[in-house]
């Protein structure tokens, strides 16, 4: 079964491709808003995805950590507007104390099919 390495670090690896499935480790947005840092990390997935041969159009799951849920429909309609339908996978969303860094707001893993 094929697999390979999407920018790999020594720590993390921003995205696995194995066998038919791509893994996409968790991105973190830039920006002061919800908004802003969900366009910012949305855009990186988009990019992982496409260099792994695929598009969120086939994700299979997502898990969504937010960290203040006072924030979750404005990050909810970042999603929305992002996933465009009925395309959408499996999802669940958790509330965290605090991300790598007290600036980040949201942080979303993925999974697709290629």
């Amino acid at each position: 079964m094929s697999f390979r390495r999407i920018e790999p670090h020594t720590r993390v690896t921003k995205a696995i491709v194995h066998g038919e499935t791509v893994y996409v480790s968790g991105q973190l947005g830039e920006g002061a808003t919800m908004t802003d840092q969900m366009h910012d990390l949305l855009g990186k997935i988009d990019r992982f995805l496409a260099e792994a041969g695929t598009s969120k159009a086939k994700l299979l799951q997502a898990i969504v950590w937010i960290t203040d849920m006072k924030e979750f429909a404005e990050m909810n309609a970042a999603w929305d507007a992002w996933i465009g339908g009925p395309t959408a996978p499996v999802r669940a969303a958790c509330s965290v104390a605090q991300l790598v860094d007290p600036k980040y707001k949201v942080e979303i893993t993925v999974i697709a099919a290629l």
